[in-house]
């Protein structure tokens, strides 16, 4: 949402933006059901129902959201600065997440997924000292070092 709202008000440009499995689409676990072995640790689809509703003030999943507060519901995605999008491949946001990835580089932003095979939301706080956890973090400092040094 905010590297959308600065890209359109054009007073902060980006060299990149950074989602830490994020939650992109409200009806995740509202009206999309998941999976049953998909989103059952670290976050799972009655607190993302919770959480959806409470920042949009109403149901979660609904037809008509306030505008900017669903970034997957942005009807326009070019201009977005490129963009490194991390998620476990048993975190609840995978599918949206993996979805919001094929719609940014759809609309030509440069984006780079990376799905962690066996981790859940929260995994790299949770097990800081894992592989997978050492491996997110040094992807997430790659795309960083990039982009400051090519900004």
């Amino acid at each position: 949402m905010l590297a959308i709202a600065a890209r359109d008000r054009g007073q902060v440009p980006l060299c990149c933006q950074i989602l830490i499995y994020p939650m992109r689409d409200d009806p995740t676990g509202s009206t999309r059901a998941a999976p049953p072995f998909i989103g059952t640790i670290g976050w799972n689809a009655q607190a993302n129902r919770f959480g959806g509703s409470a920042l949009l003030d109403q149901p979660a999943g609904g037809a008509r959201v306030p505008p900017g507060s669903v970034p997957a519901r942005a009807p326009v995605l070019q201009g977005l600065p490129p963009t490194f999008l991390g998620v476990g491949a048993i975190d609840l946001f995978v599918d949206e997440d993996i979805a919001d990835a094929q719609r940014l580089a759809a609309a030509g932003v440069p984006v780079r997924p990376q799905v962690v095979p066996g981790a859940y939301h929260g995994f790299d706080f949770i097990a800081p000292a894992s592989q997978a956890a050492r491996s997110f973090a040094d992807a997430c400092q790659r795309v960083l070092r990039t982009a400051f040094t090519t900004a």
